[in-house]
């Protein structure tokens, strides 16, 4: 390998990350047109309960969670560049035909129009919100399914272009795009949909799911043209190619070492069958940190517009609730800076990277604590609960980029994308239970005015989950920490 350390270095490998950025945008993009009109534009329309949403919202983590079981295997088996453009096109796919599901409610049941729909009563009624939200929960399917392969497809980009040292910042800033995404789609979603029921265009909900749907065909042509792998890539020289590789440089010269000593033979690294990562502490603990903490970011995401409409009476596309919504992502934009403390702890202790990284990840376990004041101090202004979450959710992300980059440093890179998927299975399992329960619970707490703690009724039921959002953190670093407590890598 030319190691020419005149050659000034190219930086492409910041342009796959931005790509990387740029597909976690549109995905979560994708997620939120769901939960910022559910409540004021498609509830009304289909006499949906928080239980019916809830119900829809842990299909999709179902089967996005299923889905990474298969997704990560599937991008190590045919490359993240046919891959991705598998994921996306599915996912983008899976995004419009939400748009058909009125629709579809009305074939169904034989309805003339959406005002006979709005004006059903009792059984008519019942049959109409059951209908509409199978139709949601088919139309979740197809977003689960194709959405499960970005994040595999994302960090095995992250393990071919970037040295273990830099994993994490880069996948920080890919992963940022989920904040970005959410920062986004306040300001355009619930407008879009204000417009377009506006000028007569359906109730509104429907364009704003085929818009943003259709970004993901944009994003798709890109990718076509600008991934290669780094050693094909021609926009990477030479001293780029070296500064990626220096981990697999290091890993030869060690196999070479062992080769001259008669311990080994320097022969490839064989592909590790799936039911083996079942018998690794470290599968277990990336697992079981993953399970636990994800669905506390998945319930801010769906859930934090119907906790203002709900608690504070301000609809999705009133201007107040979406400066709120923005105020909340824009906070979680400080997770970027998440990504460089375990080379900052590197740097200034020597650590080896995966213990940097743990002590950088118990920082963020502590953060989220402050989501126990938030409902109580929400009784004097409704901005403190929006600043405190959108610190719990800065620490999340900062959390997750760390969690996923535990992956590519205790696995292979030709196992990277099946261990990743596996993390992805964990968050959907961990999402499907705060989301389908989380319905029933605000349903339950509202019929019965639950008291929890001096409140009652549905933010009785806010206050509950919160309580386990602040403490989820600290068990799963807990987990990770009993599993893997120091660094060792599975060969």
């Amino acid at each position: 390998m030319n190691t020419n350390t005149t050659q000034k270095m190219t930086n492409y490998r910041w342009v796959i990350c931005g790509m990387l950025f740029l597909a976690t945008t549109i995905n979560y993009l994708d997620r939120q047109v769901l939960s910022l009109t559910w409540k004021d534009f498609i509830a009304p329309d289909f006499h949906w309960t928080d239980t019916d949403y809830g119900n829809i919202a842990a299909v999709f983590a179902l089967v996005y969670a299923i889905a990474n079981l298969f997704s990560g295997r599937f991008m190590d088996w045919i490359g993240v560049k046919r891959g991705y453009l598998w994921a996306i096109g599915i996912w983008s796919l899976g995004a419009c035909m939400h748009a058909g599901c009125g629709l579809a409610t009305m074939w169904q049941l034989n309805l003339g129009s959406t005002q006979e729909m709005l004006q059903a009563t009792g059984d008519v009624a019942l049959a109409i919100s059951t209908v509409s939200t199978y139709c949601f929960m088919i139309s979740r399917f197809v977003l689960g399914v194709g959405e499960s392969g970005n994040f595999p497809a994302a960090i095995k980009v992250t393990a071919e272009y970037f040295p273990m040292k830099d994993r994490a910042f880069a996948t920080s800033i890919f992963n940022s795009g989920s904040t970005i995404g959410a920062l986004i789609a306040p300001l355009s979603i619930p407008l879009l949909a204000r417009y377009f029921k506006n000028i007569g265009w359906g109730n509104g909900w429907e364009m704003a799911f085929i818009i943003i749907g259709a970004l993901g065909f944009i994003w798709l042509g890109l990718w076509m043209f600008i991934y290669k792998k780094p050693e094909d890539c021609k926009r990477v020289n030479a001293a780029e190619l070296a500064y990626i590789q220096q981990d697999s440089c290091q890993h030869l010269r060690e196999k070479e070492s062992l080769s001259h000593q008669g311990e080994g033979e320097g022969e490839p690294e064989e592909a590790i069958p799936f039911i083996k990562f079942l018998t690794f502490p470290q599968t277990w603990g990336i697992f079981l940190a993953k399970l636990i903490t994800d669905g506390v970011w998945w319930f801010f995401l769906f859930w934090t517009p119907a906790y203002i409409s709900d608690v504070y009476g301000l609809k999705s596309d009133n201007p107040t609730a979406i400066l709120l919504i923005f105020v909340l992502y824009a906070i979680t934009m400080l997770s970027i800076y998440g990504g460089k403390l375990p080379t900052i702890i590197v740097n200034h202790t020597g650590l080896h990277a995966y213990d940097a990284r743990l002590r950088a990840m118990f920082i963020f376990a502590v953060i989220p604590l402050l989501t126990l004041f938030a409902q109580p101090l929400g009784n004097y202004s409704y901005w403190f609960p929006i600043i405190l979450i959108g610190l719990a959710g800065a620490a999340h992300q900062s959390w997750s980029a760390n969690l996923f980059s535990v992956a590519s440093d205790l696995f292979p890179k030709n196992a990277v994308g099946t261990m990743t998927g596996i993390n992805g299975l964990a968050g959907g399992i961990g999402s499907y239970c705060i989301n389908k329960y989380s319905g029933q619970l605000f349903d339950y707490a509202d019929k019965t005015q639950l008291s929890y703690l001096g409140f009652e009724g549905k933010p009785a039921g806010y206050f509950i989950v919160f309580c386990y959002c602040a403490v989820a953190y600290l068990l799963g670093w807990l987990v990770l920490k009993a599993l893997v407590p120091k660094y060792k890598a599975v060969r």
